[in-house]
């Protein structure tokens, strides 16, 4: 199944803070559940965001007893304001949100429900997200071939997204063509999506993986082990990608070694209005960096910095790959100055 479904007013889906031990599925049915759900990170990833943001307003459309178009639309408004604050970074969630609210501004009433109009656009998101993800995997796995060694960092793959994936999806992709490869998988401090997700979802599907810390990236580049770098995003601006903490680290690795950076993400993911220095990081809370579990592994009362992501400038980019095709590092002067 997908990720996240829409069932006659219930939101279905994963819970990924029990994966990989236990498969436990959410049944959501209020947009303060929805709202939850993304702040503890029962639903994360970037372009499920979106998708999650979008069924939850069609909950409040589905659930509404309003009269008139412009009840709802209120009932929409205070909703989206409600999911805005739970994750300030990735841009999907804002995205969908915003789709949502002008669709319904602009929506007629001749022509059908409201509300069943608000439940069509969300699927819609849905859909589209995993039909981007299909064209990313294609046009991605021509830039991999037989005997690549691909690292990835976080999680993007089908747990990420409505299905597919984004980066795993790329790889998924090569595998599924025959393609002999094989993926380092990064544990991605401080809350596992790596060793957790990326895992389980690779090991899942039979793609040979190995799971390495964090801080093992440069070893592995100076040694050779990787010849591509595969990774998602959760904001594309005018000049820089911003993704999982970390990710600027192994990007600078990557050029250092003359090996290739790859990021991929749906057009969802772009905010071209938008400049790296204008983005918010979000800084979690200390107890993802003091405790593992529920084991506290430091003194008590130590000052924590934990932002959720870094800034990769688009110099340190080779290529990104959306749903439209490939964009190489060539073509960036331009694209930036066509934007």
């Amino acid at each position: 199944m997908r990720t996240i479904e829409w069932r006659d007013g219930t939101v279905v889906t994963l819970d990924q803070t029990k994966l990989p031990h236990e498969t436990v599925f959410l049944k959501l049915k209020s947009v303060l559940e929805v709202a939850e759900a993304i702040k503890t990170m029962k639903i994360r990833g970037a372009p499920l965001l979106g998708a999650a943001a979008a069924f939850a307003l069609a909950l409040v459309a589905y659930n509404s007893e309003a009269k008139e178009k412009r009840e709802l639309i209120n009932e929409l408004v205070k909703a989206g304001e409600i999911l805005k604050r739970t994750r300030p970074t990735a841009v999907n969630l804002f995205w969908a949100i915003d789709r949502i609210l002008n669709s319904a501004r602009s929506f007629s009433e001749e022509d059908q429900d409201m509300a069943v109009f608000v439940v069509e656009e969300a699927q819609k998101i849905a859909d589209e997200d995993a039909a981007a993800n299909r064209l990313i995997g294609k046009y991605g796995a021509e830039l991999l071939h037989d005997g690549d060694v691909i690292l990835t960092h976080c999680n993007a793959g089908a747990l990420a997204t409505v299905d597919y994936g984004t980066a795993l999806g790329v790889i998924r992709a090569a595998w599924e063509q025959g393609k002999k490869i094989k993926v380092i998988a990064t544990e991605t401090r401080p809350k596992l999506q790596g060793a957790r997700l990326t895992v389980y979802e690779l090991k899942r599907d039979g793609i040979p993986v190995t799971l390495v810390t964090d801080n093992m990236v440069g070893y592995i580049m100076y040694k050779g082990l990787v010849n591509r770098v595969m990774v998602g995003a959760d904001i594309i601006v005018r000049d820089a990608v911003i993704n999982k903490i970390g990710t600027y680290t192994i990007a600078v690795l990557a050029k250092e070694h003359d090996v290739p950076f790859y990021v991929a993400a749906p057009k969802s993911t772009f905010d071209l209005a938008q400049v790296s220095a204008n983005v918010v990081i979000e800084e979690r809370r200390p107890e993802e960096v003091t405790y593992i579990g529920s084991e506290r592994i430091t003194l008590p009362g130590v000052n924590v910095l934990n932002p959720a992501f870094d800034i990769t400038p688009l110099e340190c980019v080779t290529a990104i790959i959306c749903e439209n095709g490939v964009l190489q590092r060539k073509d960036f002067v331009e694209f930036k100055a066509n934007l």
